[in-house]
């Protein structure tokens, strides 16, 4: 953040490049290493549902991150308004749903399907977050890429985890929102620690009721645990901040990747295979994202940031 001294060195004058030059890109190395962890980390999630389900899984992964970050953050729970924890609560309902969701998808459809199909929430907010034209094409390119890479259709699929995985992008363009809200009225990562909190008791009920005593299991804790840090305390601290500094819009656009970094963990957790098509896809898409950072990055030139 730039001091008060800036405007008084005539040294100082451009200093404030540099900074706003890093402010750009910055947000996009966060997104991209939140991608990589939270894919990574459902390939893990794949392997721990014969032991738990599914519903047990999104209940050890939500515990165990929320109880990371409360202790990390101990966020202040006086002095906030009832606007705050209206915004922290509905993000954590979004938290829980969309990975309660998700992983109910990828319980009855292989995860690059599922993801694929889950990405599309984030698609649709870009377009309608969107004012400017170009977006819409890095928009469509995106689009083009994520069908390429489901094989162009979904007609084998099984149309329940086909619902799932759509209802869980609609929870995944849901939390872009209030993601966004919530580190703008919360401060470090106190919002999410919160949210977490609350997404962790949503579904703590259901998954006692499909696990039961299997979520006291000492390898299975261990391994949701590890699922928790990579797919959820990681990638939503590092989205949280990115999305400080990083339009709704182009962050949209950017979770176009997720696919492409499903089937790169797909290939090397799971062995699945990745076609000439699919690979033509993962190209596609890596540009359109790649776009989609360059406008805003071009767009932040010309005006001075605000403090």
């Amino acid at each position: 953040m730039t001091s008060p001294s800036t405007t008084t060195s005539p040294s100082a004058v451009h200093t404030p490049t540099a900074p706003h030059r890093r402010g750009s890109l910055g947000p996009v190395g966060l997104v991209l290493s939140g991608g990589v962890s939270v894919q990574f980390g459902a390939a893990l999630a794949v392997n721990l549902m014969p032991r738990a389900g599914a519903l047990g899984v999104v209940t050890l992964r939500l515990l165990a991150a929320a109880v990371v970050l409360l202790l990390v953050c101990r966020p202040r729970l006086r002095g906030h308004s009832r606007t705050d924890w209206g915004t922290v609560i509905v993000f954590g309902i979004t938290l829980g749903a969309m990975n309660g969701l998700f992983y109910q998808a990828v319980d009855r459809i292989p995860l690059g399907p599922a993801v694929t199909l889950e990405v599309l929430g984030p698609l649709a907010l870009s377009v309608l977050a969107s004012r400017r034209a170009l977006n819409l094409v890095w928009a469509g390119l995106a689009l083009t890429g994520v069908f390429l890479l489901g094989g162009g259709g979904f007609d084998g699929l099984d149309p329940v985890g086909v619902a799932f995985a759509l209802g869980a992008g609609a929870m995944w363009a849901a939390y872009i929102v209030f993601s966004a809200r919530t580190g703008r009225r919360f401060p470090q990562a106190d919002g999410l620690a919160l949210a977490m909190a609350v997404g962790a008791l949503l579904m703590l009920p259901l998954g006692i009721a499909e696990s039961g005593a299997k979520l006291t299991d000492p390898t299975t804790i261990a391994l949701g645990s590890a699922v928790a840090l990579m797919s959820s305390v990681l990638p939503y601290t590092l989205e949280l901040l990115a999305l400080r500094r990083l339009p709704a819009s182009t962050f949209a656009i950017m979770m176009s990747l997720e696919p492409a970094l499903a089937a790169t963990a797909g290939f090397l957790i799971l062995g699945q295979s990745l076609s000439l098509w699919q690979a033509a896809a993962i190209a596609l898409v890596i540009g359109a994202s790649m776009g989609a950072v360059r406008t805003q990055v071009g767009r932040g030139k010309a005006p001075v940031p605000e403090a």
